[in-house]
């Protein structure tokens, strides 16, 4: 049996673990892991009250401060890795293997998001360059835009958490974190060890709950910005419920992998193995969609079904697991659906289409239609689809086709399809002689259609988490005066 691990809420400057909770199941041991403490109204009012006090606080603290903690708690989190990689497979079913990687880039996500404390700045405005303007000089600067509203998604509850929190605090805010349900253990013990490595208490509140309470807090008016990853549906109301306030949206998608002839078909077939099934495919980047030139479909299909029969399935907490459960039995469910529902249309189930439990063994579903919900709409699990294709202008047409548009990947050597297809693909980035599936902390991230709005990475999301002032001085000049 597992120690229950107690998810309290932090409100201004108190843990509160008193009262209403809800119990998280852990997917794949059946169990109780966590146990979060529920936000009352009464959490959201004083919350929003404290963030309102705190904002001016926070913003006072030099950017070397914010860069010189967010630095130490990299470190702790390298230090504390295997009992927050261990959080995440007792929540969510994530393998050890998929968990660490994630604490991985969550260190790096602290370290760059220092490093984009050290560099902000402003700039001095060529006003002299205008008739009107001589005589005076006009400076901007970057300042905090006020108390941020981070909500977070089960899926990377960890990386994600630290993208919106550290940008946000390196930019000088205040931010209100809402963890899912799903995972408020590991949210809550990284917002810990961020307090432990010296950011003041000030600059942060933890609040626990479902959708209610991300509505409540999305239409205060003491929230300046919003920052939300998760589903479509929930995007859209976020955006509803926050009103004429800035709002950054990471929606999801029904990524495409072009595989064209000319491609190393073993090695294109592995990786979209390793990253087709990485958090059973529930990612907003996993490969979903791989379209295959049509002279090497089978190859690759065979290829693929190799690949994803060796994978190991079962018990995140074994390090040698490459596939451990999705986040609960009905989303495994929805799969064996979907699957079962192509099959019907005239696809081929390769490998898998059935599930134990909330763990989906990893399935491959070849040349499904086009219309089949398996292409169409966002899987989220562990699932590919592989269709065939035969003109390179075709195939982009048809992964241009879906609603989303995050990231694609394309395997091919040749020069002229890589800048077509970076200019034609509707996709906020495009991962060459690679899946969908590949992201650096470091390099901006986000979609366009129904992927969202804005871009993730701590350099961009601090320009997201700030505003520009500027500063006008009449009849004083740096410039020359006539």
């Amino acid at each position: 049996m597992n120690a229950t691990h107690e998810a309290g809420c932090l409100v201004a400057g108190e843990w509160l673990t008193d009262g209403a909770h809800t119990d998280r199941i852990g997917p794949y041991l059946r169990e109780t892991v966590s146990r979060a403490r529920t936000a009352q109204l009464t959490d959201i009012t004083a919350a929003l009250a404290y963030a309102r006090r705190s904002a001016k606080a926070v913003a006072r603290l030099a950017p070397a401060t914010r860069a010189g903690i967010l630095e130490r708690a990299a470190a702790m989190v390298t230090e504390r890795g295997e009992q927050l990689a261990t959080l995440l497979a007792l929540e969510l079913g994530k393998p050890l293997k998929d968990g660490r990687g994630e604490i991985l880039r969550v260190a790096d996500t602290l370290s760059v998001a220092a490093a984009e404390a050290r560099a902000i700045g402003g700039e001095v405005l060529p006003v002299a360059g205008w008739a009107r303007g001589i005589g005076n000089t006009a400076i901007t600067q970057r300042a905090p835009a006020g108390p941020v509203l981070a909500i977070t998604p089960f899926n990377a509850p960890a990386n994600l958490l630290a993208h919106k929190l550290a940008a946000s605090f390196a930019a000088g805010n205040t931010t209100i974190v809402k963890p899912p349900p799903q995972a408020p253990a590991v949210s809550t013990a990284l917002v810990r060890l961020l307090i432990d490595a010296g950011m003041p208490v000030e600059a942060v509140q933890v609040l626990h709950g479902g959708g209610d309470v991300g509505a409540r807090l999305c239409a205060a008016p003491e929230i300046a910005v919003v920052s939300f990853t998760g589903g479509v549906t929930a995007g859209h109301a976020v955006a509803h419920a926050a009103g004429p306030k800035r709002v950054m949206l990471e929606l999801g998608g029904n990524a495409a992998t072009i595989v064209c002839e000319d491609a190393d078909i073993g090695a294109a077939a592995r990786v979209c193995a390793r990253t087709g099934y990485s958090n059973s495919g529930q990612s907003c980047i996993s490969v979903q969609r791989v379209y295959v030139h049509r002279s090497r479909f089978e190859e690759f299909a065979d290829a693929l079904t190799t690949e994803v029969k060796a994978l190991v399935v079962g018990d995140p907490l074994d390090p040698s697991t490459d596939v451990g459960s999705m986040v609960d039995d009905d989303a495994a469910e929805r799969v064996v659906a979907w699957t079962a529902e192509a099959a019907g249309q005239g696809a081929r189930v390769t490998t898998g289409g059935t599930r134990a439990g909330a763990v989906m063994t990893p399935t491959v579903v070849a040349a499904p239609p086009a219309e089949a919900r398996v292409v169409r709409e966002e899987v989220f699990g562990a699932l590919v689809a592989v269709l065939p294709y035969d003109g390179f202008d075709d195939v982009l047409e048809e992964c241009n086709r879906s609603s989303y548009g995050l990231q694609a990947g394309l395997f091919t050597h040749d020069i002229r399809r890589i800048v077509t297809a970076w200019r034609e693909l509707e996709v906020g980035g495009l991962i060459v002689n690679g899946s969908s599936n590949f992201r650096l902390d470091h390099v901006p991230f986000g979609g366009v259609k129904d992927s969202g709005i804005g871009r993730e990475s701590p350099r961009w999301m601090i320009e997201d988490f700030t505003v520009t002032k500027t500063l006008m001085l009449k009849g004083l000049t740096i410039w020359g005066e006539h």
